[in-house]
């Protein structure tokens, strides 16, 4: 079963989203503070994408765990 690319956008979105509220709460736990939580989510979310999107362009030029193709991706 295939996946169409905006399913991996809207999960991708809403990982992003959990994974910023969790570093917001943890951020207010440790200060105390809500702005300063906010900030912290705030500047986190687009570090996160940015180290993210290095991180599989980086993975694309590894070949660690692939298997070459036999060049058919079907068989009749």
């Amino acid at each position: 079963m295939s996946e169409k690319s905006y399913r991996s956008i809207v999960k991708s979105v809403s990982w992003r989203t959990i994974g910023t509220l969790d570093t917001i709460v943890i951020s207010l736990i440790i200060t105390g503070k809500l702005d300063m939580a906010i900030a912290i989510g705030g500047v986190e979310v687009f570090t996160k994408m940015g180290l993210y999107f290095l991180h599989e362009r980086t993975w694309n030029r590894i070949n660690f765990g692939r298997i070459k193709s036999n060049g058919t991706d079907y068989q009749i």
